[in-house]
């Protein structure tokens, strides 16, 4: 599955490369060749490649510095802590603490990954609609586009809204996150029908219909933060439909050949499993994006030991967040406490986050993606799920509570606790219930900032976090985008 993408990826870096007695396929007209299927893949390898990414802050969760860490980084799960050696940055500490600025450098880069990819994702939608290409690989390009326009307007709020790109930086008009939302919602149901069924093979990475409505439960899921009314139903039929997809959740039982003892991790790894993953990101480093979540947990001297490569000694689970999971609960595998190899021994506590600092050793770690070869002092080469069954079903669970029926949210919420290890819960579940499900299923997957935000969390004191306003649930525009066009009204509390 992956050699396939791959080969999509290479068609759209060498489209431009020819030889004397070849082709010359950038010398054809556009009409002619993206309305080709071999073109049109390369108009969408093209916006594919945005969201897998890299270094420089580029990519849904290719590396780091970019869209992964400003939504991870500013929820309860992880932190990276300044080292009272001097090691690590202070953006980190400073998203955990909710302390950010208009000007830095993460919230910047989130924003330049995001708009490139819009530009890259109206380019193709222009080069497969002039060409007469497939409906089914416009409705992909234009899929791909709401998601780009979905994490602005989670992030950002009211954000510059434009589909053509004739149009200068400084001219693009900012459009209320009602106007956007609407737009996302109009474009998916518009065209996810028109998407292939295909789960896997040339679609392994890819938006096919079940990402597609993936996306738009998403969307709904969240509507009433962004819009003041609530489409729970709405979100409910969109998961109804997923579920016709042949879905289901990964065996979680024991397993000898998992280097954590379970299938459950299987899910994390070379190559997402298509039984439960929806939409991931396909990685191979050095080559098409990359994953640092492990390799920047462990120390140095620990992930040396394992894995024959300098860990970064960066990211850290708050030890409240640690200790709400169950021993029974085999998703507390992933973490590592104590002693471990290299000689090292890590701590659950954390003594300070910025002034001075943590001791080289002080935080719980993760190895959730355990890292898989090829790899390097750079990186791993697991896959990254952005969505997954088991998302859904929580999803499921949490609709038919907030419609009031919450003997039929049971069901749900059980299959994804049995598979961890743990039995059904003993009476109908709460929206407690499932906010805690939720962070126990998908802890470092990037839904957290989102779930505590709906869950009305997002704002209340914890650990070294202080309570703050209502208005950090939004992140600030950028400095510099503020400073490009004048048209833009920064967030309210900036």
């Amino acid at each position: 599955m992956k050699k396939i993408l791959t080969g999509i990826l290479i068609i759209g870096l060498g489209a431009g490369c020819t030889k004397v007695n070849e082709n010359v396929y950038d010398k054809y007209p556009a009409t002619t060749f993206y309305g080709s299927a071999k073109g049109a893949d390369v108009a969408l390898a093209n916006v594919y490649s945005q969201v897998g990414g890299n270094w420089g802050g580029v990519g849904y969760a290719g590396a780091d510095n970019g869209w992964y860490d400003l939504n991870a980084m500013s929820s309860d799960e992880q932190v990276i802590p300044h080292r009272n050696t001097g090691d690590w940055q202070l953006d980190f500490a400073q998203l955990y603490r909710r302390q950010w600025l208009p000007n830095m450098g993460i919230i910047n880069n989130t924003w330049n990954w995001l708009y490139k990819s819009i530009y890259t994702a109206n380019l193709a939608v222009d080069q497969l609609t002039s060409s007469g290409a497939d409906a089914s690989k416009i409705a992909e390009a234009k899929t791909l586009r709401a998601f780009f326009y979905y994490l602005l307007i989670d992030d950002f709020g009211s954000v510059p809204f434009y589909t053509d790109n004739n149009i200068t930086v400084d001219k693009i008009p900012q459009a209320s996150r009602t106007d956007v939302y609407n737009f996302v919602v109009k474009e998916l149901t518009e065209n996810i029908d028109k998407l292939s069924e295909t789960k896997g093979g040339e679609y392994y990475g890819r938006f096919n219909k079940w990402a597609g409505y993936a996306l738009l439960a998403k969307v709904y899921l969240n509507a009433e933060v962004y819009t003041g009314t609530a489409h729970w139903q709405d979100c409910l039929n969109a998961c109804n439909k997923i579920a016709t997809g042949g879905f289901s959740l990964h065996p979680g039982g024991a397993s000898a050949t998992s280097p954590l003892g379970y299938q459950y991790y299987e899910l994390f790894g070379n190559v997402n499993p298509t039984d439960e993953t929806i939409f991931s990101i396909y990685v191979t480093v050095d080559i098409v994006s990359r994953n640092i979540l492990s390799i920047r947990s462990l120390n140095g001297p620990n992930f040396q030991a394992t894995f024959g490569y300098s860990g970064w000694n960066g990211s850290v689970i708050p030890q409240e967040y640690y200790n709400k999971f169950d021993n029974a609960d085999i998703r507390k595998k992933q973490f590592l406490v104590g002693a471990q190899s290299g000689g090292v021994n890590y701590s659950e506590t954390v003594s300070s986050l910025d002034d001075p600092g943590a001791a080289p050793n002080e935080g719980v770690r993760d190895l959730k993606f355990y890292p898989v070869a090829p790899m390097n002092g750079g990186g791993a080469s697991n896959d990254f799920p952005i969505y997954r069954y088991a998302d859904i079903i929580l999803m499921q669970a949490e609709c038919n509570v907030r419609l009031g029926n919450a003997a039929a949210a049971k069901p749900f919420i059980d299959q994804v606790r049995q598979r961890a290890g743990l039995g059904a819960l003993a009476a109908n579940p709460t929206l407690t219930d499932i906010y805690n499900e939720r962070g126990f299923e998908l802890n470092w997957e990037g839904h957290r900032r989102q779930d505590m935000i709906r869950f009305n969390t997002f704002t209340l004191a914890h650990g070294f976090v202080p309570a703050v306003a209502d208005f950090r649930k939004l992140f600030p525009i950028p400095t510099a985008a503020l400073n490009t066009n004048s048209l833009l009204k920064q967030n309210a509390g900036y």
